[in-house]
C-alpha cells in the first residue's frame, strides 16, 4: 500500500482499480476478461477478485469504493443485496431488483444488471430462437431476476421458472407481471419437480449455482426433446452435469454460458470505461485458455 501512496504523492499514475466480488469466485475469468478488453481499447486498469463472507459483503463494497476503486462485478451470492446498496440504480437494475454492476458517480454507488443483455447476445451468437417459444428456467436467483426481462422483450409463448422452493420462484414472477411483460407472455413458476414440468420445453436453461458448488441437480428427465436447446449459464472446460444430462436426452443443441460471460463483461466495460469492447476472438481465446487450465 505505500508504494501506491508515493506513486500519488509523486504525480505518477495509478491504474483505475476494477473486482469481480462474488463467493466463491476464485475460478472467476473475470480478470482474463477485463484485461482483455483493457488491452484492445488501449486502456490501463486492474482487476482482480474479492471473496467477502456472507456478512461482510455491504462493508466490502464501501471500503473497494472509499479506497479509490472504480468498478465492481457482482456475482453470486450478492446481486440482490448489490441492489439494495446502491443509491442510484438503472432501469435494468430496478427492473430485476438485482446488480451485477457498480461504479461511482457523484459520490454515490450506481448499479447496473447487463445479466439480461448477457445472455440475450449470445443467444442471438448462437442462434437460439426466443420468439414464441417455450422457455424453462431452472432457479431463480438474482441471475434470472436479470435475465426475465430482456427475453420477455423477445415475446416467447411462455416462461416457466422452477426453483427448489417454489415459494421463491412464485415471488419473483410476481415483478414480472404486467407492464414489465411487453410480449405478453404466459409467464408462470412452481417447483423443480412441479406435474406442470412432465413436458418437453423448445429453451431450458439452468440459472441454478448447482455446478458452481458441485452440487446434483435433480429435476424432471421429459423437459427435454431431442428439438430442445439446453443452455447453462455456469460454463466448465468439460461438458457441465446440467449439459451432460441435456445430451444423454438427445439433445442436439446445447451450450454453456461462457459467452454470456463475455457478453455481459463487455458491457459492464462499457458503463465503466465508455466504449464497447469487441467480443468475436475473446470467445476463442477463453474457450481454449479453459481447455489448457482443466
Amino acid at each position: 500500500m505505500a508504494s501506491r501512496w508515493f506513486a500519488v504523492e509523486a504525480g505518477l499514475s495509478v491504474m483505475d482499480r476494477y473486482a469481480v466480488v462474488g463467493q466463491p469466485v476464485a475460478h472467476s475469468r473475470s480478470p482474463y476478461i477485463h484485461a482483455y478488453f483493457a488491452k484492445q481499447t488501449e486502456q490501463q486498469l486492474e482487476y482482480g477478485r474479492l471473496a467477502p463472507h456472507s456478512d461482510q459483503f455491504e462493508q466490502c463494497v464501501k471500503d473497494f469504493f472509499n479506497n479509490g476503486g472504480k468498478g465492481l462485478n457482482i456475482t453470486l451470492p450478492f446481486k440482490e443485496r448489490a441492489y439494495l446498496l446502491a443509491k442510484q440504480v438503472s432501469a435494468r437494475a430496478k427492473t430485476a431488483h438485482a446488480a451485477n454492476t457498480l461504479w461511482i458517480e457523484d459520490g454515490q454507488i450506481c448499479a447496473d444488471n447487463t445479466d439480461g443483455l448477457g445472455l440475450t447476445a449470445d443467444f442471438n451468437y448462437l442462434n437460439i430462437p426466443i420468439t414464441k417459444k417455450s422457455i424453462l428456467i431452472l432457479g431463480a436467483g438474482g441471475a434470472v431476476r436479470g435475465v426475465l426481462a430482456p427475453l420477455l422483450e423477445q415475446s416467447p409463448s411462455e416462461i416457466f421458472v422452477a426453483n427448489r422452493t417454489a415459494t421463491k420462484a412464485i415471488e419473483l414472477i410476481k415483478d414480472f407481471q404486467g407492464e414489465n411483460n411487453t410480449g405478453n407472455s404466459i409467464i408462470h413458476a412452481g417447483s423443480i419437480m412441479d406435474p406442470r414440468l412432465s413436458r418437453s420445453f423448445d429453451v431450458i436453461i439452468n440459472a441454478t449455482s448447482a455446478t458452481i458448488k458441485g452440487e446434483a441437480l435433480i429435476f424432471p428427465q421429459n423437459i427435454f426433446s431431442s428439438n430442445s436447446y439446453a443452455y447453462d449459464m455456469s460454463y466448465k472446460a468439460e461438458l457441465t452435469p446440467f449439459l451432460e444430462q441435456a445430451r444423454m436426452h438427445k439433445v442436439q443443441h446445447y451450450f454453456d454460458g461462457l459467452g454470456m460471460l463475455i457478453e455481459q463483461a463487455a458491457e459492464s466495460f462499457r458503463i465503466w470505461r465508455h466504449c464497447r469492447p469487441k467480443t468475436d476472438e475473446l470467445r476463442i481465446l477463453l474457450r481454449q485458455q479453459l481447455i489448457n487450465n482443466s
